[in-house]
């Protein structure tokens, strides 16, 4: 592999991309650490060490690399963009106009794309005003006794450039993302989404280390960094794995001319839904624990939510968590993939799985077939998630900190992935080598 990459870096045309991928993820980094305007950074990193990151917050701070508790420009990361692109594809669904835009091809793809920066900007002004207000009040360090210290300047006029800043800081990962894409290596969003993650890794593994007992902690460090390679694994085993649905195209006599007679086949992944079930469901559970915060009430009812919801160790928070990702990776692969639309694709064009009528039949076959495949996928998708919370609570003192939690994991080795296949495919058109060989 290394020789691979030596290769990589010796043709001319690969090399400026991966360096123009390397110079845009340094910049990114780099914005990571600016504090935004109006912010005492003493006091944040004062504070910042005592921050409960579960729940929605800490996949938030995941995704944006560790800046969104350190309040700079980039706090928001590349979330806002995540959380637009979610909606836009579930609308697709629901509103005739965007649906009849994805079928439009290149110019549909590029008008659905502009909505989506659109609404990333929109998302970001609400993201960031919440933040800041949360900032201001005190609410996002609670445990720190300076913690409603962070903002001084509680004016409107400070907030107000404090939302904007956060709003371009957004705009601009944005388009670092579009300029990887364009003139880089791999899809650049989740590029840059990679780095956000495997940034924490080093201060997570080192806060297990000065946390652990056995032998100064390096045995914990040791057994977590085990526990990694295995998870890697089978995240990549599982990720790999899929069902082929086998395709026989008829000859088709056109003038003089035979066309068809190949034969092909439907990749059905075992997790078809990836890493948006987590999302969702951590999503969705944040909501009772903020709604709590908010409303500091002390009726019966928060408390029983802030005993059996607040901490990710609690038996209702699993078994809740469990439950939601099962349920939404039936959900996102029942509206990301129409078993109707692919049977009546595949007649229009002379398409027929063998052994199976084409037409209604074809599309009860791929619908029973995605059904049998999307079990053991959510199964699997759930299981990986609660593994911080199940086996490794004991690990640096909370299961928030470990670094190869579920969602984690199942990013970066699919970024990985990815991108080793674009490089592999463009080491092969000018080399006839594989990327791995």
């Amino acid at each position: 592999m290394f020789t691979a990459f030596a290769r990589a870096f010796k043709t001319p045309d690969l090399r400026k991309k991966l360096l123009f991928t390397l110079g845009i993820i340094v910049i990114y980094r780099l914005g990571a650490h600016i504090p935004a305007p109006g912010v005492d950074y003493t006091k944040v990193q004062q504070c910042i060490d005592q921050a409960d990151s579960g729940g929605l917050l800490g996949l938030m701070q995941m995704f944006s690399g560790g800046a969104l508790l350190q309040i700079t420009i980039f706090a928001l990361g590349i979330m806002p963009y995540i959380t637009a692109s979610i909606i836009l594809q579930l609308l697709t669904v629901v509103i005739p106009r965007l649906e009849a835009l994805k079928k439009e091809g290149q110019s549909g793809t590029a008008k659905i794309t502009q909505y989506t920066r659109y609404l990333t900007v929109a998302l970001a002004v609400l993201q960031g005003t919440g933040l800041v207000a949360t900032a201001r009040s005190g609410a996002l360090f609670q445990n720190c006794s300076v913690g409603d210290q962070i903002v001084a300047d509680k004016s409107v006029f400070t907030t107000v450039i404090m939302v904007i800043t956060m709003t371009a800081g957004t705009a601009a990962v944005m388009w670092l993302g579009e300029l990887i894409t364009d003139r880089g290596i791999g899809n650049g969003m989740s590029i840059l989404m990679f780095i956000s993650i495997a940034a924490t890794f080093p201060g997570a593994l080192w806060a297990i280390k000065e946390s652990g007992k056995l032998a100064d902690g390096w045995i914990e460090f040791g057994t977590v960094i085990l526990i990694g390679f295995v998870m890697v694994g089978l995240v990549v085993f599982v990720e790999q794995a899929q069902r082929r649905i086998p395709v026989q195209y008829a000859k088709r006599m056109i003038g003089r001319r035979s066309y068809g007679g190949t034969s092909t086949y439907i990749p059905l992944k075992v997790n078809q839904a990836g890493v948006i079930p987590v999302i969702f469901a951590s999503s969705l559970l944040y909501i009772p624990a903020l709604i709590v915060q908010f409303s500091n009430s002390q009726a019966g009812w928060a408390t029983w939510i802030t005993d059996n919801f607040v901490q990710q160790n609690e038996p209702y928070y699993m078994v809740a968590y469990f439950l939601l990702i099962v349920f939404f990776a039936f959900f996102y692969v029942a509206i990301s993939f129409n078993p109707d639309e692919v049977a009546d694709n595949m007649k229009k064009y002379g398409g027929f799985i063998p052994g199976i009528r084409a037409g209604r039949p074809t599309a009860e076959y791929l619908s029973y077939v995605l059904n049998r495949i999307t079990w053991p996928g959510s199964l699997y998708l759930a299981l990986i998630a609660l593994v911080p919370t199940m086996a490794l609570a004991g690990f640096g003192g909370a299961n928030a900190n470990f670094p190869f939690g579920g969602t984690s994991i199942l990013i970066i080795v699919g970024v990985g992935l990815e991108t080793v296949k674009q490089i592999e495919s463009q080491l092969q058109q000018r080399n006839y080598e594989g990327f791995l060989r």
